[in-house]
């Protein structure tokens, strides 16, 4: 049976449109999607998100963000995948390059950056990492 990654595809489209340059990208809203987007725009890697509606479809908007001809995604990575979920507790969220970068973890206080999920005291799934 053929399984789909659809946070995996939408990295992919973010990561597309950033390395292509392009102004904003959109793909099928869902509730996870718009958490991410939330995440990397309180971080700073994106300049803005918003749910719109399109041919009758929810679809979510984003805006990419660029400082000069630079994009401020260097590297966007899926983590935990349908066929091998990572899992971690608060205690050992990975740092990304350091702490320059971010992971994006799913738990039980809904999506979180891992500075948050630091902060709240949960781990979780590590669904992907920024910087």
């Amino acid at each position: 049976m053929a399984t789909h990654d659809t946070l995996g595809d939408f990295l992919t489209i973010i990561r597309n449109g950033s390395n292509a340059t392009l102004k904003s990208v959109s793909a099928q809203w869902s509730s996870s999607r718009e958490g991410i987007a939330r995440i990397l725009k309180e971080c700073g890697y994106i300049a803005d998100f918003a749910k719109v509606e399109k041919n009758g479809l929810p679809v979510i908007e984003i805006t990419l963000k660029y400082n000069g001809k630079k994009a401020a995604i260097t590297e966007i990575n899926r983590i935990s995948k349908p066929g091998r979920r990572i899992y971690t507790g608060y205690g050992e969220i990975p740092k990304v390059i350091g702490g320059m970068g971010i992971s994006i973890l799913t738990t039980s206080k809904g999506i979180l950056s891992d500075v948050e999920a630091r902060q709240q005291k949960v781990g979780g799934e590590v669904l992907a990492q920024v910087w």
